[in-house]
C-alpha cells in the first residue's frame, strides 16, 4: 500500500464536502484470521498465536492466541490496557480461580493488572482468544524474578523466525522523514 499522501477532503458518498479532513485510504485494513498462519508453541509448548495487527511503534499488538487445555502464561504485569475476548474453550487466572471464562465472554483489563492465565485443563476444546494490547507483558518467574517481557517487537520477531510463510497481517505507524533533510542530517 502506498505512503499516505496526508489529509484530504472527505466526501459523501454523494460528493459532499464535510467540514473535516481525513488521511486517504487505499483500502480497508483488514485481514481475514483464516489467512494469517498459526505460530505454533511460539509462547511455550501448546501455545499458539496469529498476528492479526503488529504496531512497533505504539507498541500495541492483536493477536488470536490459542492455549491448549492446562496451558498457561506466566504471572503478568500489564503497562497498559487489555481487551480479551474468548470464542472457544474456558480460562481463568490464578489470583481469582472461581471466575472460569468461557466462549462468549469480553474481559477487560486495566493497565497495571497483575494475574496469571491458566487454560481449563477439565476440556478436550482449545481455549481460543482474540486479544488487544496496548504496552507490554512483563512476566515474572513462580519466586517473583523477572521472566520476560512480551510485546510487539518480540511478537513480531517470533513471526519473523518462526513463521513458515510470508506473513500477513496489519502493521502500524509510518515513523520516517519528511522529504526535507533534517537538521544535522546529511
Amino acid at each position: 500500500m502506498p505512503k499516505s499522501t496526508g489529509p484530504v477532503e472527505l466526501k459523501t458518498t454523494s460528493g459532499a464536502v464535510l467540514p473535516i479532513v481525513a488521511l486517504p485510504q487505499q483500502a480497508l485494513l483488514a485481514v481475514n484470521e483464516h489467512d494469517v498462519e498459526l505460530i505454533e508453541n511460539a509462547l511455550g509448548e501448546g501455545i499458539h498465536f496469529k498476528p492479526l495487527r503488529l504496531d512497533l511503534e505504539r507498541n500495541e499488538w492483536v493477536v488470536k492466541a490459542v492455549l491448549e487445555p492446562g496451558r498457561s502464561l506466566p504471572m503478568h504485569y500489564h503497562t497498559g490496557p487489555v481487551d480479551l475476548w474468548t470464542t472457544a474453550g474456558a480460562w481463568y487466572y490464578a489470583e481469582y480461580p472461581d471466575q472460569v471464562q468461557r466462549a462468549g465472554g469480553y474481559l477487560y483489563e486495566p493497565g497495571g493488572s497483575v494475574h496469571t492465565l491458566i487454560a481449563c485443563d477439565d476440556t478436550d476444546e482449545d481455549t481460543v482468544l482474540y486479544v488487544r494490547v496496548t504496552g507490554s507483558n512483563v512476566n515474572f518467574n513462580e519466586d517473583g524474578s523477572f521472566h520476560s517481557i512480551l510485546d510487539t517487537l518480540l511478537l513480531r520477531h517470533l513471526v519473523d523466525a518462526l513463521a513458515t510463510t510470508p506473513p500477513n497481517y496489519i502493521e502500524g505507524g509510518e515513523a520516517g522523514f519528511t522529504e526535507a533533510t533534517p537538521a544535522g542530517r546529511s
